[in-house]
C-alpha cells in the first residue's frame, strides 16, 4: 500500500496559505468547501495542512465525471 498523506493526495495544494506569507512545510486541503469564518464579511479558509498529514477522504485519482 502506498503511503497515503496530504501531499499524494489530489486535492492537496502545495505552496499557498490562507495569509499572505507561504508556509514552507504546508499547503491547503481543498477536499472540502472553505471552512466559514464568525465575522459576517469574512471568506471562507481551505484547512491548512501538512505534507505528512492524512485523513480519511485521501485519494490519488479524480473521480470520473
Amino acid at each position: 500500500m502506498a503511503h497515503q498523506s496530504c501531499n499524494a493526495c489530489v486535492f492537496y495544494e502545495d505552496h499557498v496559505a490562507n495569509s499572505p506569507s507561504q508556509l514552507d512545510d504546508g499547503g491547503l486541503c481543498r477536499a472540502n468547501p472553505p471552512v466559514t469564518q464568525k465575522d459576517d464579511d469574512s471568506r471562507g479558509l481551505w484547512p491548512v495542512v501538512k505534507p505528512n498529514d492524512w485523513c480519511g477522504k485521501f485519494t490519488n485519482l479524480f473521480a470520473a465525471e
